[in-house]
C-alpha cells in the first residue's frame, strides 16, 4: 500500500495500514473523554460546533503525525510544524486539499504538553490561509488533552467541515452513474425485502441535491459582499 503523510512508503497489508490508521483517529477523537485534559471537548460538541447545516455534517479528518504500527521511527514534529501538518493535503485521510476550498468550521483536537496559548497562537498564525464562510469566520472549536498518545510528545487530529469533500461526491455520482446505467448488479439487492429500485433513484437524488448544496455554498460565498442595514439616527 502506498502510505501517504510525507514520511516515507512501505510495503504493508493495505487493510492493516487503514486500520492502524482508523483506530489512532478514534484514540484521539475519545481521549478527552478517557483523560483529564485543560480544555476537554465531549463529543457532542462536534456536531453541535462544526455542522451549521444538517445535510452538510460530512467531516474531514487529518493526522498528525500520521502513521502505522509498522512506522518503528517516526520523526518528532515541532509542535507548529504539527499545526501546519493538519492543513496539508498529505496529512488529510480523504483525497482533499482543504487550503483550497471552503471551511464552515473546524475542530482541533490536541493531546500532550501543549498550552492553550500554544493553541492560540497557531490559529491566529494559520486563520490568514484558510478560507471560512463569511459567516462563521471565527468557526474554532478546541480540545486539550493532557496525556499524549504513546511513542509521542504531542498529536492532532483536525476535523473539518469543508466543502474539499464535493469531490468526492461528485465521483461517488460519476462511478454509481456507469453501473446504475446497465443496471449492473442490482439483482443482489432487488431480492432483499423492503428494497426495489426506487431506492436507489431517491438515493441518486438525494447525492445530487447534496452536491448541489456545496455549488451553492461556494457561490454565495464567492459572491459580492453585502453591507448589513445600519440604523438611522434620528434627530
Amino acid at each position: 500500500a502506498e502510505y501517504m503523510g510525507g514520511i516515507k512508503r512501505f510495503q504493508e497489508k493495505p487493510f492493516d495500514a487503514m486500520n492502524n490508521i482508523v483506530a489512532n483517529l478514534l484514540l484521539n477523537l475519545t481521549s478527552s473523554a478517557r483523560f483529564e485534559g485543560s480544555l476537554n471537548m465531549d463529543l457532542n460538541e462536534i456536531s453541535m460546533n462544526l455542522v451549521p447545516f444538517p445535510r452538510l455534517h460530512y467531516l474531514v479528518s487529518s493526522l498528525t503525525p500520521l502513521y502505522t504500527l509498522a512506522d518503528v521511527n517516526v520523526p518528532s514534529r515541532r509542535l507548529d510544524q504539527m499545526f501546519s501538518d493538519a492543513f496539508s493535503k498529505e496529512h488529510q485521510l480523504l483525497r482533499a486539499d482543504p487550503r483550497h476550498n471552503l471551511y464552515l468550521a473546524c475542530a482541533l483536537l490536541v493531546r500532550g504538553n501543549v498550552q492553550v496559548s500554544d493553541l492560540r497562537r497557531n490559529i491566529e498564525r494559520l486563520k490568514p490561509s484558510l478560507q471560512f464562510v463569511s459567516w462563521n469566520q471565527e468557526g474554532w472549536k478546541t480540545g486539550l488533552c493532557a496525556v499524549p498518545p504513546v511513542g509521542h510528545s504531542h498529536s492532532l487530529l483536525a476535523l473539518a467541515n469543508n466543502t474539499c469533500i464535493k469531490p468526492t461526491f461528485i465521483e461517488l455520482k460519476e462511478r454509481f452513474m456507469k453501473l446504475y446505467k446497465k443496471k449492473a448488479h442490482l439483482h443482489h439487492y432487488l431480492h432483499v425485502d423492503g428494497m426495489d429500485q426506487n431506492c436507489f433513484s431517491e438515493a441518486l437524488s438525494s447525492l445530487s441535491n447534496l452536491i448541489e448544496d456545496y455549488n451553492q455554498l461556494e457561490a454565495a460565498n464567492n459572491g459580492p459582499a453585502v453591507d448589513p442595514p445600519r440604523l438611522k439616527v434620528v434627530m
